[in-house]
């Protein structure tokens, strides 16, 4: 959620309403300086609007509560008996984040952790779930089974003179503890684990020789000496129309990088998850993002740490956990639910301020204040660049340093577009007090020195209880309480949000179904230099917090780099693109978007998405309400409402197939999608979008029993039809030809697995690289086959 919670936004915008219209007046066109200055003497004159937001941080506790852990463990326990181990290490992470520091139970729950990951094959990480256990407490008397179970991943590792010490230390603690009785099973489980010791020392596994598989080769990157993470290819410029913009300096071929760029701030967006209301003693079990990803580097988590004051954030590791503490988290900490509710986009302007430090933020600020009007539109205060200019550098642009380098640096994100005086009064006065409140909490909880970096990480690391305030904001609170009204207005237009390739259902099957999903907003000063196009040139990849932007087709020198902000022309009508990108305050005049406004033609989208004739099944049209087929002769109408209720109610018959298949029943899954695709053919054109993504459930379903060869045919069929709407060389298709090689592999359909996968890997290594998850897959399945016996590869 980007923007507040709406209880916060209806309760701003009815005190807006609320105010006298000189005031308002005043506020719509107050400078950045000024607004914060209003909102404070606004919020300091409604102090219930303070108390009602501490009564909607309720909704979203953040706070370590051991009733919840002893709960969580218990349906992790529940989870575990029933074979479910993905699920149970989950609810053991979920309830060692809600164990107090120091508690003795949160090392019952990383041993019991441990059990999971054991059986799901993660030995390594079973290991250092051991080690937390021991480290954390662990009772001595439940000792022997943890070490039974450090043993036996050990041996799994190959480690034998390790699994033979754990060995012998456990034999000496159960003869030590005399009641052998009380061993009968870890005694029986220690005498089999020394069988498998003796069978490895006299019969050693062959040391693993390299896969058939090739790595990628890897790319020539040289980057530019003026933007920092940009190839050597680009070069920055700009025009009174175009802005700031990245322009080809020499041709690019199709798959080159472009940009190489570390985020310089990202924020964890957390997923919905149920709000507890008042009285409430459950706790939701759902996995969200916030227990699916590190919250400082976004690697997919395994075995989270917990941070040790909120039960909110999660790390992959004890180092990442260590680093958010001391660069951002140990402020953040104690305002956890307050941060939940003002909305991802506050969170992010108040660790962009402390990743950058006051002393910087102090200086750019300050330095706004000579000239705000220019600040507010700092392009508008640049002329084009010469050729002079650039052979000196690019000293005329924004954000550039005084020596004409444009840095992936505070300085240039300060200096991206706040479009102060284009957000509507509304919105402003929204921010506004959100980033007030923000504020005064910090003041009130005592973490002004830290945000100030006054105080080292040791001496805030136990921040007074957050308390109402109705003081005065410090002068330097102030300051960042500017600053960050200033980032809250650049993320309406400059906000990238980071996604991440997510399995679809249950993820057990021998065919993996990934969809995008949006994982993090960041700041990316570089990625935010280049331009929309409903039709870009360029395709952008993530990878933790860093992106690569590759040109996903030739680009001739002296050509703009173009990215899409979203709205595409292969997933959306000219209009519904135009409605969307009005958030960025520019109207679209890319190609795709002049052909279809001037030619006045549907655009493809429209006709490939279409309705059909229920009688003739040609397509239906017309702008009004009511639709008529496109055959004079057959003179057939329908209401338009009709039809759409049709496709809602169709829509949710595919989600309950899918449900069925998530539960097992895949029989009764592909019925109920065959009938939907029966009755789909009688309104629908055949190349609607829906049609295809139908035909891509039930390859799903058909290889989940086993059928290869109805998958294949039924995936064919998806593939034509997001050839149809995305092109051949798009990244939907290069999706789509993955699932195809995983199900012709698993069918020992060979000759034509590897011509897929040849076809998916020219289409996916221009889009992610030769290095990519999916490329090294692809590779590995090449190679497994191509190792097979000649007359196997002629009869395929």
């Amino acid at each position: 959620m980007a923007l507040p919670v709406a209880e916060w936004q209806g309760r701003t915008a009815r005190l807006w309403a609320a105010l006298e219209p000189a005031l308002r007046e005043r506020l719509a066109a107050a400078s950045l300086q000024d607004a914060v200055r209003l909102g404070c003497d606004v919020l300091r004159s409604k102090e219930e609007e303070e108390a009602a937001l501490e009564q909607l941080c309720h909704q979203a506790p953040t706070d370590k509560k051991p009733e919840a852990a002893s709960w969580y463990r218990e349906q992790g326990n529940q989870e575990f008996k029933q074979g479910r181990y993905q699920a149970a290490l989950r609810l053991y992470s979920r309830a060692a984040s809600h164990e107090l520091p120091g508690s003795p139970e949160v090392s019952v729950c990383f041993a019991n952790r441990s059990a999971a990951l054991l059986h799901l094959g993660h030995f390594e990480v079973c290991l250092e779930d051991i080690a937390r256990a021991e480290s954390h407490g662990y009772p001595d008397r439940l000792l022997p089974k943890v070490l039974l179970r450090k043993a036996e991943c050990l041996l799994c590792l190959g480690r034998l003179q390790d699994a033979q010490d754990v060995l012998r230390v456990l034999e000496s603690k159960i003869a030590l503890d005399g009641a052998m009785t009380t061993h009968l099973t870890r005694l029986k489980k220690l005498s089999q684990l020394k069988v498998k010791l003796g069978e490895k020392e006299r019969c050693p596994e062959p040391a693993q020789g390299e896969h058939g598989g090739t790595q990628g080769e890897p790319e020539i990157w040289e980057e530019n000496s003026s933007i920092s993470g940009a190839s050597s290819s680009l070069s920055l410029s700009f025009d009174a129309e175009r802005g700031r913009h990245l322009v080809a300096s020499q041709d690019i071929m199709a798959g080159q990088s472009l940009v190489k760029e570390e985020a310089f701030v990202s924020v964890l967006c957390p997923g919905e998850s149920l709000a507890l209301q008042d009285g409430d003693t459950a706790w939701d079990t759902r996995a969200t993002n916030a227990d699916l990803y590190c919250h400082r580097c976004l690697r997919q988590l395994l075995a989270s740490v917990p941070c040790q004051g909120c039960s909110y954030a999660q790390y992959c590791s004890q180092d990442c956990a260590d680093r958010a503490w001391q660069q951002y988290h140990r402020t953040e900490c104690p305002l956890g639910a307050l941060l939940l509710t003002l909305g991802v986009f506050c969170h992010v302007a108040l660790r962009t301020v402390l990743l950058a430090g006051y002393a910087e933020v102090s200086r750019l600020v300050e330095g706004s204040h000579c000239g705000d009007k220019n600040l507010q539109n700092p392009e508008g205060s640049c002329r084009p660049l010469s050729e002079a200019d650039a052979g000196a550098g690019s000293r005329g642009v924004p954000g550039c340093d005084s020596s004409g380098q444009y840095q992936s640096s505070y300085q240039a994100l300060f200096h991206l577009l706040p479009n102060t005086e284009q957000h509507s009064p509304e919105h402003k006065f929204l921010c506004t007090l959100s980033v007030v409140a923000l504020c005064k909490q910090l003041q009130a909880a005592g973490l002004e020195a830290a945000v100030l970096s006054q105080e080292s990480p040791q001496q805030c690391s136990k921040p007074k209880t957050c308390e109402k305030t109705s003081e005065e904001l410090s002068p330097e609170l102030k300051t960042v309480a500017e600053a960050m009204l200033r980032h809250v207005l650049q993320l309406q237009c400059n906000a990238q949000a980071i996604t991440v390739m997510q399995e679809m259902g249950p993820g057990d099957g021998a065919v993996v179904d990934k969809k995008p999903v949006r994982l993090a907003t960041a700041f990316f000063p570089v990625l935010s230099l280049l331009n929309h196009s409903c039709c870009p040139n360029t395709s952008v990849s993530f990878s933790g917090t860093s992106v690569t932007v590759r040109a996903a087709q030739p680009i001739s020198s002296g050509q703009e780099v173009l990215h899409c902000y979203g709205p595409h022309w292969c997933r959306m009508r000219v209009a519904e693109r135009q409605q969307l990108l009005r958030q960025y305050f520019f109207e679209c005049r890319c190609p795709a978007c002049l052909q279809e406004l001037q030619s006045g033609v549907k655009s493809v989208v429209s006709i490939r998405n279409s309705f059909c004739c229920p009688k003739c099944q040609a397509q239906m049209q017309g702008e009004e309400d009511t639709l008529c087929c496109s055959v004079e002769a057959c003179a057939t109408s329908a209401s338009r409402d009709h039809l759409s209720g049709r496709l809602q109610d169709l829509q949710q018959e595919i989600k309950k197939a899918l449900e069925l298949l998530r539960v097992g029943k895949a029989d009764q899954a592909i019925k109920k999608l065959l009938k939907c695709q029966m009755d789909a053919g009688t309104f629908l054109s055949p190349e609607h979008l829906l049609m295809g993504e139908m035909e891509d459930h039930l390859a799903q379903v058909y290889a989940t029993v086993g059928k290869w060869q109805e998958a294949a045919r039924h995936l064919r069929k998806s593939i034509e039809i997001v050839e149809m709407h995305h092109g051949p060389s798009s990244v939907e298709t290069g999706h789509e030809l993955f699932k195809l090689a995983q199900i012709l592999f698993n069918g020992f359909a060979v000759s034509e697995a590897l011509s897929t996968i040849q076809r998916a890997e020219g289409i996916l290594s221009v889009h992610f690289g030769p290095q990519s998850a999916q490329m090294q897959e692809l590779q590995e399945m090449k190679a497994c086959l191509s190792e097979l016996p000649r007359n196997i590869l002629q009869r395929t």
